[in-house]
């Protein structure tokens, strides 16, 4: 079967959080597939990599993303900081590491969570990151 180009649409009014942004993930792209990506950025980057989901025969895709900068607060420095602090005392992550990573996103200098998204769909050229505003309501 030839591969396809693919679009999808990520709803941004359903994310608030770390937790709801792999939930809209899971149910954009992973329709079909008996397993669900768990809340990790690796598990991002495999998935937009292809193979499996929304993108098993894709080519290339384009995703929108509906209240894209409305998520980028969302999945901000407080969202990230919870993530970091909950890597602390977690034996399986550099605590050195972590610790620098909160220092700099406390001085502002950090990528935040969002930061770190938008980089993992860079690095993939065959997938255009698209950002839309909220639909308005019609009456």
């Amino acid at each position: 079967m030839p591969a396809a180009d693919v679009s999808v649409t990520i709803d941004g009014t359903r994310i608030h959080d770390i937790s709801s942004f792999y939930a809209e993930l899971n149910r954009v792209f992973m329709q079909g597939v008996e397993w669900q990506l768990g809340e990790s950025l690796d598990a991002l980057n495999d998935l937009l990599h292809g193979g499996y989901g929304a993108l098993a025969d894709a080519d290339e895709a384009t995703v929108v993303w509906i209240d894209m900068e409305r998520n980028r607060e969302a999945l901000g420095v407080d969202a990230t900081r919870a993530w970091l602090e909950a890597k602390l005392g977690n034996p399986g992550f550099d605590q050195q590491g972590v610790r620098a990573q909160l220092a700099e996103l406390e001085e502002g200098g950090g990528p935040t969570y969002f930061d770190i998204i938008l980089d993992i769909f860079a690095s993939h050229p065959n997938i255009t990151l698209v950002a839309a505003g909220v639909p308005e309501e019609t009456s």
